[in-house]
């Protein structure tokens, strides 16, 4: 393994300089300040919209529509165990043409890729409309006070984007074999069902919250929710916590806590999930808490100019066309789509993200330059 060095061209420098920033959710250790040194040459103007210790950059160039939004974040997740990385996580370093380090495909690659593609075509001369970056550096925590409150405080001046592409690993096996245009919402609950305490050997004394939970659960498991559509799975719902008891084996417990979560597509909404699972509840739950929790509405964008200059984009440089994909989890799409902007994440594979050793191929990073560049020019060109 050995630390890298320049000389694989702009993006890979540039990648390198992220790499080494340690920015740990929510700290975005001075990456902004990097992208801002590399941007303000080109003419961009800045705005911090910081919130709550969340660095969140919106950095303009141009007037007028159409407004394309290049979107990303700077925060990584935790390393894990960092005698299992065969090298320091926040120094890069290259080993067989693979560039390892936290952040190398989730996303400063995407960030990295972004910045240089805009370079070259401001290079080439001027672009129409208005170009902007949204960075922020909470996408991996509770994605609160970044990309969320950004759009607040934009949509309430009046700000209204066409495109926006978010640099979120998206590709599969190769570059560009897969864009995602669509994501699932998330519904998600901490349910505390109530009961009476008591000895075992006298039940008619307590209340298992236990067993008036399972059968709800039996039931909620076992509902078909929506039948998907042809560009959404069915809506599932997983159980990701299930907790009772005191320790002792002679105690009715007095309540029974878990944790479940629905990925849900567009044939159903929030509320109407809520709805279900509140009948199901109060046949078999006398006494209940629901303390549900949302994070972001589902999304499509199935066809428009964004597409269509994705895919061109795409094709020209890998002579391949893209699978259209909404799968997987949650990004900061699902705050900018719902404001109005055709809206794609196309990005590195994403084999590695959040993995021990997250790594991106060398090669794939100024190829991912170019497809930006190719939907910028004929969007923007």
């Amino acid at each position: 393994m050995a630390e890298a060095s320049s000389g694989e061209g702009p993006v890979f420098d540039l990648l390198c300089q992220l790499i080494a920033r340690k920015s740990l959710t929510p700290d975005d250790a001075g990456c902004c300040d990097l992208l801002e040194s590399r941007l303000a040459p080109l003419g961009f103007s800045f705005e911090r919209i910081d919130a709550e210790g969340v660095t969140n950059l919106w950095a303009t160039l141009g007037s007028g529509a159409p407004l394309m939004i290049l979107a990303g974040h700077t925060d990584v997740v935790p390393t894990g165990p960092l005698d299992q990385w065969i090298s320091d996580p926040f120094v890069p370093s290259v080993r067989e043409g693979v560039l390892y380090g936290r952040g190398a495909a989730d996303m400063k690659s995407g960030i990295a890729a972004m910045v240089c593609a805009v370079e070259r075509v401001l290079a080439a001369g001027p672009l129409r409309g208005t170009l902007a970056f949204l960075i922020t550096s909470d996408e991996e925590g509770m994605a609160r006070h970044g990309t969320r409150h950004v759009v607040d405080v934009l949509r309430q001046r009046g700000v209204k984007p066409d495109y926006a592409i978010v640099g979120e690993a998206s590709s599969n096996e190769i570059l560009g074999d897969r864009i995602v245009v669509g994501r699932r919402g998330s519904l998600g609950c901490n349910l505390r069902v109530l009961g009476k305490q008591g000895h075992v050997a006298y039940p008619h004394k307590g209340d298992n919250p236990v067993h008036r939970l399972i059968p709800a659960l039996a039931e909620l498991v076992a509902t078909q929710w929506d039948n998907g559509n042809e560009h959404f799975p069915p809506t599932s719902f997983q159980i990701s916590n299930f907790h009772s008891g005191t320790g002792a084996n002679n105690v009715i417990p007095g309540e029974a806590d878990v944790v479940f979560n629905f990925r849900y597509c567009t044939e159903s909404s929030a509320e109407s999930l809520k709805a279900r699972v509140h009948a199901v509840l109060d046949r078999h739950c006398p006494s209940y808490e629901a303390d549900w929790w949302h994070t972001g509405e589902p999304f499509l964008t199935s066809h428009g100019e964004l597409i269509g200059a994705a895919v061109a984009s795409i094709t020209e440089l890998t002579g391949g066309t893209p699978e259209f994909f909404t799968g997987g989890g949650t990004s900061d799409a699902r705050f900018i789509a719902p404001w109005g902007a055709q809206t794609v994440e196309i990005g590195p594979i994403n084999d590695s993200i959040h993995k021990l050793n997250e790594h991106v191929k060398i090669e794939d990073l100024a190829a991912l330059s170019r497809i930006y560049e190719g939907v910028l020019l004929r969007l923007l060109g």
